[in-house]
């Protein structure tokens, strides 16, 4: 099975090598960064719905 990576429009970056990218796989989700396509994260998606829904409320924006 081919991996389909996905990516926010909200990239940036003049190479597009500026973001996370995401991909589903079996009933996980994988992670990745741009810059770095063999570094992969597994995950859940009870998880990544988890950390979704805290971005969303602002708890990780000291991070940036």
């Amino acid at each position: 099975m081919e991996i389909q990576w996905r990516k926010s429009s909200k990239s940036s970056g003049a190479d597009g090598n500026n973001c996370l990218e995401l991909a589903e796989h079996g009933d996980g989700v994988l992670v990745r960064e741009s810059d770095e396509p063999d570094v992969i994260i597994r995950t859940s998606r009870a998880r990544l719905r988890a950390f979704l829904e805290g971005a969303k409320k602002g708890e990780f924006d000291d991070l940036v």
